[in-house]
C-alpha cells in the first residue's frame, strides 16, 4: 500500500512539473514562420516575375505538352505553398497559369490550390494567436466579431471579391473573429472564382502579346527584356467589375438589417 502511494505521488508531481503544452498551438505558426522567412531569405518569391515567365515559356510549355498531370500537379502544390507563405505576386501566378493551361484549367486549378494555401494559414492562424486575440479583444472588437460572425459568409465574399485588401491579410482576419473553416472554404473558394478566372483569362492571351513584342524587338523574349506590365493588362472596367460583385455581396446582410427594423 505505501509503495502504491508512494508511486502515485511521484506521477502527480510528474504532471504538475510538466509544461502546460500551450506552446503546441504556437508550433504550428512558429514552423510557418521559419518557412517563410527561409523562402524569402533565399529569394524564392523574386523567381515570381513576368520576365521569368516569358523567358522560361518555351521550357514549360514543353513540359506542361509532354507531362500535362505532372505539371498541373506541380502547379496546384505550388500555388499553395506560394499562398500559404504569403509570397506576393499571386496575381501573376494566376496569369502564368492560364497561360500555361488555359484560362479554364488554369483558372481552376488557382481556385483550388489558392483556397488550400488560404486555408492552412487560416488554421494556423486561429490555433495560434487568433484564440488569444478573441480573449483580450475589448467590447468594440468583440462586437465586431459578433457581427462578422453573424454575417461571415457575406462579409467575406465581399473581402475576396474586393481587389483592395491584399490577399494574406484576409487570411487571417477571419480567424481573429473565430470563423468557421467550413464557412472560410466556402466563402475563399467562391469568392476569387471571378478574379482568378479574370486572371487567367489574361494570361491565356499573354502568347501572342510575347510574339507582338518579339515582332517589335526580336530576342526580347529571350533576353526577358519585352516591355510587357501586367497593370496594363488589368483595365479600370474590369476592377469595377470586382467593386460591383463585391458590394453585391452585402445585398443579403442589408436586406436582414432593414427587415430588422
Amino acid at each position: 500500500m505505501t509503495g502504491s502511494k508512494e508511486t502515485d505521488q511521484i506521477v502527480e508531481t510528474d504532471v504538475k512539473a510538466s509544461p502546460p503544452g500551450k506552446w503546441k498551438k504556437w508550433l504550428p505558426l512558429g514552423i510557418l514562420v521559419a518557412l517563410m522567412a527561409a523562402a524569402f531569405s533565399l529569394g524564392l518569391h523574386k523567381q515570381l516575375t513576368l520576365s521569368n515567365l516569358i523567358m522560361q515559356r518555351q521550357d514549360l510549355i514543353g513540359f506542361v505538352d509532354q507531362n500535362f498531370i505532372l505539371a498541373i500537379l506541380v502547379f496546384g502544390l505550388t500555388y499553395v505553398v506560394c499562398v500559404a507563405l504569403s509570397f506576393p505576386g499571386a496575381s501573376l501566378l494566376t496569369i502564368a497559369g492560364g497561360f500555361l493551361f488555359g484560362w479554364i484549367t488554369g483558372g481552376l486549378v488557382t481556385v483550388i490550390g489558392a483556397t488550400l494555401g488560404a486555408c492552412a494559414v487560416f488554421l494556423v492562424a486561429r490555433s495560434s494567436f487568433g484564440e488569444v486575440l478573441t480573449r483580450r479583444a475589448g467590447p468594440f472588437i468583440s462586437r465586431l466579431a459578433e457581427g462578422f460572425r453573424n454575417e461571415a459568409l457575406s462579409y467575406l465574399l465581399f473581402l475576396r471579391l474586393t481587389p483592395v485588401f491584399p490577399f494574406w491579410l484576409v487570411n487571417i482576419a477571419p480567424a481573429i473573429f473565430q470563423m468557421r473553416l467550413p464557412t472560410y472554404a466556402l466563402a475563399t473558394f467562391f469568392g476569387i472564382i471571378p478574379g482568378t478566372f479574370a486572371f487567367a483569362f489574361i494570361g491565356s492571351g499573354l502568347d501572342s502579346v510575347i510574339e507582338a513584342q518579339e515582332a517589335a524587338d526580336p530576342g526580347c523574349a529571350t533576353a526577358g527584356t519585352c516591355q510587357i506590365e501586367i497593370s496594363a493588362l488589368v483595365t479600370p472596367q474590369l476592377l469595377a467589375a470586382f467593386f460591383a460583385l463585391g458590394i453585391a455581396s452585402l445585398i443579403p446582410v442589408v436586406l436582414k438589417k432593414v427587415r430588422a427594423r
